[in-house]
Formats: C-alpha cells, structure tokens, sequence
C-alpha cells in the first residue's frame, strides 16, 4: 500500500547509473596522493570524504567521478554475500569498477536515497548472485526495476535530516568509545609499568620497589581438554565448557559458552573443571587473548587456565596479560599457527607490587571498562533506535511535519 502523498515508482526513476574505473596501476604519478578514490574497502563508513587508496591530482583528474551528493553501492565482490554497503559522497570522489553511482534525479535527495537503499537492504540482497569464482554481483538490471515509494521531496529531506542527526549522535559516540580506550590502554602502560603509582587508603602515594616473579612462583597452572565429539553421552550436561570462540565472543568475563560437558565427559578427558576467577588465557589461535571465569567452568587443550596464588590478584593479573597480548603473538612458537605452552607461561616475568596497590590498579582499570561498556551499550541503543526509526520513516507508517505544515 503506498503511503497517501507518496508515489509507486522503480530504483531507475530515482537516480542515474554510473560505472566506475582504475586509473593505472603502472603509472606512478596516479597513485599515493591526496584525493579520494573510492572502493568497496571504504563503503564500511555511510558518509564518504576519504578513502583507504588515493589518488594525486594528476590521477583524479583522469579517474571517473561523481559530485558530492552522490550514492555508491557495492555491485561486486565477497561482501555481497553477507551485506549490502551503502555510502553518500560529501565531496566529489573518484570510484572503482565494483562500484556503481547512482547520481539523484530531480526532486530526490541523494542523501534520502542512500537510506532509502539501506532500507531496503534485505530485499537487494536477494537480487546478489554468485560469479564462477565465489564472488557476489549484483545485478544492475534488476535493481533499476526494484520497486520502492517515494515521498515528495520535502518529506524526503526531513526524513534524510532526521536520520542524520541520529547518524551523528551514533558518530560521537563511537569517537568517545574510541577516546576512552585509548585512554584505558595509556592508563594501563604508566599503572602496569609503576611509572604512575595511585593512592592508599590513607592518601598516601605508594612507594617502593616492585618485587620481580616469574608467573610460575605466583600461579598454579593446567590446560584443559576435549571429551571426543562422537560420544553424545559427554555433551549437552550443564558443565560449561569454554573454546577460544567463546572468549573471543564473550570477552572479559565468561558465564555462558557455546557447549556443555556431562560430568561423565568432564571426568573422560583432560578437561578439568576450573574454579571462578580462573585466568582463561588463550595459547592458540587467538594467541593472548585473555578472560576471566566468572563461574566454575572447563576448557580445551587450547585455553590454559591461570589461578593466582595468594600474592597475586586475578583482576590485576588479567590486566597484566592483556597489556601484554601484542608482545606475546609475536613471541609464540611458529607453526601452522602462532601458539605458546604452558611452559612458556610460566616464565612470564611480572613486577609485582604488594597486593593493596594490585586490588587498587584493578578497581582504576575496571571502572575505566565499566565506562567503556556504558558507551557500548549507548552505541548499541543508539543503533536500534535508528534501525527502528528508519522501518518507520522510510515505509510511511510513520510522517513528519515538513515546513509549512500544520499538525
């Protein structure tokens, strides 16, 4: 049903189709300058200005290009496969081949459009078919005959200006997420390294020489196992049961994982059952990654679980080996893939303060997280919030007032 004021119409009324290209690849004097050339890698931003690959002015200059207000779809590649990007050029750009422009027609605005499309993204996507190669295409024929409503183009501009300012708050909340853990991993460099000491208790600045351990002398240490996969009677128990996707999916703290042991499969293995507050610590794949055992849990072969001795605090410890994750890839045993031992862990040398200023370095960090996770959640709010605004706006099943109207 078309919504009253607006108009059934097709893609190919609301724009002109434009196809991109690749300036020479051989031609030096093209490549590595300062003007935008944009290609599927960018469209992960809605709004375009830059670009990952520039072009010099001389490049720009022969390159295919499109004014500001102009609406770039992705018509080929792996990302078709999974999704549909959508960007809105706030400058003239150049564009390649995998692209398509679509430049707005009289009385559309680009910017509507653009959301208009990501609307509509669902519905596209069952227009992507699959080259000889593996790779998505979208063709172009038949998205110029999907069909749409269009509202006239002041409602369209108050929609699009609408959704914009919701894009904007989503904007500063990304940078502030992004501000903060910036500030979180400085703050972790000066607590961690004693290069910035808090304060006691009883206000007093702590002092003193951090004792030097290898993390063997401060923590007992075990890796788990596999019950085997083809005995059903070992899984679907209520024993969790932690893999490296978990921790990479669940982060800091685990309480929930993707599969279960029976106590039968928990005693038939290597799997042992870690108490809360255990150290997950990751010695492959996602070599360092680091989380925490919010609850008594199990683990594979491929998680060491770390529990510290009376010295050491785990909060303080969890810190420590996730400051150190970039380091320790780099230092793994080289085989199919990066990977440490038990062995290896327990020779991690650590300066240790005394426990207080340990459990005081953990709370500073930890609300430092807890600020991180606020913003999150914001951003998260914010981007359903919008999600359902734009099924609202974009349908009908929701007008504004545009100037000059009377509620």
């Amino acid at each position: 049903m078309v919504p009253k004021g607006w108009k059934a119409t097709e893609i190919d009324n609301l724009a002109t189709f434009l196809s991109g290209g690749t300036p020479s690849k051989q031609n030096q004097s093209y490549w590595n300058g300062t003007e935008p050339w944009i290609s599927g890698k960018d469209l992960k931003s809605h709004y375009l200005y830059s670009s990952i690959d520039k072009l010099t002015k001389e490049g720009f200059t022969i390159a295919k290009k499109v004014p500001k207000g102009t609406v770039l779809i992705l018509v080929r590649g792996m990302t078709l496969l999974k999704d549909f990007p959508v960007g809105y050029t706030t400058r003239e750009v150049s564009f390649n081949q995998d692209l398509k422009a679509l430049i707005p027609s009289k009385n559309v605005d680009g910017l509507y459009l653009s959301f208009l499309l990501v609307g509509e993204r669902h519905k596209i996507m069952n227009l992507v078919s699959t080259a000889g190669h593996g790779t998505g295409r979208l063709d172009t024929n038949l998205l110029k005959h999907h069909p749409v409503n269009l509202p006239p183009l002041p409602e369209q501009q108050k929609i699009a200006k609408i959704l914009a300012t919701w894009d904007k708050a989503i904007s500063t909340t990304e940078r502030l997420i992004d501000n903060s853990q910036q500030q979180k991993k400085a703050l972790m460099q000066q607590l961690l390294t004693g290069k910035q000491r808090l304060l006691d208790d009883s206000g007093v600045r702590f002092s003193g020489e951090w004792e030097k351990v290898k993390l063997g002398d401060v923590a007992a240490m075990n890796s788990g196992g596999t019950p085997k996969s083809t005995v059903k009677a070992y899984y679907g128990g209520d024993i969790p049961w932690v893999s490296i996707s978990d921790m990479t999916k669940y982060g800091k703290w685990i309480s929930i994982t993707e599969r279960y042991l029976t106590e039968e499969g928990l005693l038939s293995s290597s799997a042992r059952l870690y108490p809360k507050g255990t150290i997950l610590y990751a010695m492959y794949a996602s070599i360092g990654e680091c989380s925490i055992a919010d609850i008594p849990v199990s683990s594979s072969q491929a998680i060491l679980g770390i529990r510290p001795s009376e010295k050491l605090n785990n909060l303080y410890l969890y810190y420590y080996l996730s400051n150190l994750k970039k380091r320790i890839a780099q230092m793994g045993q080289q085989g199919t893939q990066a990977n440490l031992n038990a062995g290896m862990v327990k020779e991690f040398r650590l300066n240790l303060p005394s426990l207080e200023e340990q459990q005081k370095i953990a709370t500073v960090l930890t609300n430092a997280d807890r600020e991180i996770e606020l913003l999150q959640q914001q951003l998260a709010d914010l981007q359903q919030e919008k999600r359902a605004l734009m099924q609202q706006l974009l349908t009908g099943k929701r007008r504004v007032l545009v100037d000059g109207e009377v509620a």
